[in-house]
């Protein structure tokens, strides 16, 4: 326990990885006319709900509160500060699953976890005056009001999909600026290492800015009219954009290492989603709408969560950073659900048998992460190469 609360990421990524096989579990469950639990939600809002804000916001706050102390010089936050925090975001996930007879109250207790979040990277990048990451203060911000959003919206019977696109919009985002740091990083990194210093990925310059802007006003305009013309267009440039950035970075030369390999594919997938997000708009009869949003949900985002937690426990457990059989698999796992959810999209006929393979190999894929990088955590740390 006193291991579990030194570091951020060794208590959230394994409850991330629980909760999105738990989530995905009682879903594919509920499919087959199975148990329901008692949630302040009913099933597909629960479903929406625990996968945007509640699975996805312990991987960001394991991130977070592990990258942040690097870029701030300050202590990081443990012990428990870090506890209190972690048992806030689990108080939220067993409010929400077992509150149907309070659900204004479940909402109330979900909500505070984001929030605050939110203020503690606040504090500790004005604190450091660390300007350079004042925009991911806000989009924190934005997520934890975007949760908040969309709690009072479903519990007063409203529309609440301009929140999940809200949510959506600050995921998509953050693997754009985040992803598009440590990917070409790594790569260099992982190259020179070798002894290989001729074609490194391209520095970043004004190019990667543009296409940074191009993403977040694409994003904007997606959330605010997601059939939009304007919105359909901006997608388009955003998606490009982004294609033409990640082959700037030499992913090619990546394929030996698969645990490096995963960023670029999961970059990748960023783009492809923007585009067919666009084609959605553009050209409804031709693109399905849940196809695009699950190339983003399931495959973009499932993959890019894995790569960070699978490269950063190894990292800070002081393991080669290199992908083992079972990350392999774990990796494997993941694409063909998304593939496989992203598939069922485009058609009308029923797919109930393939909806439930596909739930099973994505949330598979995390609850075999879970399993074996706890055991990791467990092990005793070591300096890294031995």
């Amino acid at each position: 326990m006193e291991r579990l609360f030194a570091r951020a990421f060794a208590i959230f990524f394994p409850a991330a990885g629980l909760q999105a096989a738990l989530q995905i579990g009682i879903w594919v469950n509920g499919l087959s006319g199975g148990w329901v639990p008692p949630s302040a939600l009913d099933p597909l809002a629960l479903h929406i709900h625990e996968m945007l804000f509640g699975f996805l916001s312990a991987v960001i706050a394991g991130f977070l509160l592990t990258a942040v102390p690097n870029w701030t010089g300050r202590l990081p936050l443990k012990g428990r500060r870090l506890a209190f925090l972690f048992f806030l975001w689990l108080a939220g996930r067993l409010a929400l699953l077992f509150g149907d007879s309070a659900p204004q109250l479940a909402a109330a207790i979900d909500s505070l976890f984001l929030l605050v979040l939110a203020a503690a990277v606040w504090r500790e990048i004005l604190a450091a005056g660390n300007k350079k990451n004042i925009p991911v203060c806000i989009l924190i911000s934005l997520l934890a009001l975007a949760n908040a959003g969309w709690l009072i919206s479903y519990l007063s019977g409203f529309e609440s999909r301009g929140f999940e696109r809200a949510a959506l919009g600050v995921f998509a985002m953050l693997i754009a600026m985040i992803g598009g740091r440590i990917t070409p990083s790594f790569t260099r990194n992982w190259l020179a290492k070798r002894g290989d210093r001729e074609g490194l990925p391209a520095s970043v310059g004004t190019f990667d800015k543009v296409a940074l802007v191009c993403v977040a006003v694409a994003l904007v305009g997606w959330v605010a009219a997601p059939e939009s013309l304007a919105a359909g267009i901006l997608l388009f440039i955003a998606g490009a954009a982004t294609l033409l950035r990640l082959g700037r970075w030499a992913g090619h030369r990546t394929i030996a290492e698969p645990l490096l390999l995963v960023l670029h594919v999961a970059y990748g997938s960023l783009g492809i989603s923007l585009l067919l997000l666009g084609g959605a708009a553009l050209w409804p009869h031709l693109i399905s709408v849940p196809a695009a949003l699950h190339s983003l949900t399931a495959g973009t985002i499932g993959l890019m969560t894995l790569a960070v937690m699978t490269r950063a426990i190894l990292g800070h457990a002081g393991r080669p950073l290199t992908a083992d059989k079972v990350t392999q698999v774990i990796y494997l796992l993941l694409v063909v659900g998304a593939v496989l959810r992203v598939a069922m999209g485009w058609t009308d006929t029923a797919t109930q048998p393939i909806l439930m393979l596909a739930g099973m190999s994505w949330g598979g894929a995390f609850a075999l992460f879970a399993f074996w990088y706890v055991r990791l955590l467990c092990l005793p740390q070591r300096e890294p190469g031995h």
